[in-house]
C-alpha cells in the first residue's frame, strides 16, 4: 500500500474517533441525563468528577486529533498536500494528535481509578472510591449502591470514561503509525502522482 493511501485510511479512521471522544466528554457533563448536577455546587465544589472539567475528550481526543486528521486525510488525496512536504507536515500533525490522544487517555484512566462524585446515604457529596486501595468498585457491583445520587452514576462514568480511554488508545496507535508512514512518505513520496486521477 502506498503512503498516500495509508494516510487517507488513517485520516478517515481518526474522524469518528474524534467525534466519539467529543460526544462522550459532553455526555459526562450530564449524569443521569440531568443538567442540575453540572449547575449545583456542594460546599463550593461542583457535583461532577474533576476529570470531566479537564475536557480531555473535547480538547485532547477531539480537537487535537480532528485537526491533524484533516491534514493527514488530505495527504492521501490529489492536491497540494499529496507530496513529500505534505507528508513531512503530517508527521508533525500526527505528533500533535498523539499528544492530544495521550492527554485524553490519561485523564480517562485517572477518572476510572478515582471513581465518580456522588451523594452518599448521609447526604454528603464525595468520591467514595478514591481511597479504595484495591479499587474494589471495579470488581464488586454491589459496592456501587453506596452512591444514592445521581442514579447509576458508576455505570455512567465507567462506560463513558472507558469509551474515552479506548478511543484515545486507537487514536494514539493511528497517529503513531502515521508518524512512521509520514517518514516513509518523505523519503519515498506518496505515489499519488503515479496514479491516474
Amino acid at each position: 500500500m502506498c503512503t498516500g493511501k495509508c494516510s487517507k485510511f488513517i485520516g478517515i479512521s481518526l474522524y469518528p474517533l474524534a467525534v466519539v471522544s467529543i460526544i462522550a466528554n459532553i455526555l459526562l457533563f450530564f449524569p443521569d441525563f440531568q443538567v442540575i448536577y453540572s449547575q449545583e455546587q456542594a460546599e463550593g465544589q461542583y457535583r461532577l468528577t474533576d476529570e470531566i472539567k479537564y475536557m480531555g475528550g473535547v480538547l485532547g481526543g477531539g480537537v487535537l486529533v480532528l485537526i491533524p486528521a484533516i491534514h493527514i486525510h488530505s495527504t492521501g488525496n490529489h492536491g497540494c498536500c499529496a507530496n513529500r512536504c505534505g507528508m513531512f507536515l503530517s508527521i508533525i500533525f500526527a505528533a500533535i494528535g498523539a499528544v492530544g490522544a495521550l492527554y485524553s487517555g490519561v485523564i480517562a484512566v485517572v477518572a476510572l481509578i478515582k471513581g465518580p462524585v456522588c451523594m452518599l446515604e448521609n447526604g454528603t457529596w464525595c468520591r467514595p472510591f478514591v481511597n479504595s486501595t484495591e479499587n474494589i468498585y471495579f470488581e464488586d457491583s454491589d459496592y456501587w449502591d453506596i452512591c444514592e445520587e445521581p442514579k447509576d452514576i458508576v455505570v455512567f462514568n465507567l462506560g463513558l470514561f472507558s469509551i474515552l480511554a479506548l478511543a484515545a488508545c486507537l487514536e494514539l496507535l493511528l497517529c503513531g503509525f502515521q508518524m512512521f508512514n509520514g517518514l516513509f512518505g518523505c523519503i519515498c513520496g506518496t505515489c499519488r502522482n503515479k496514479e491516474v486521477a
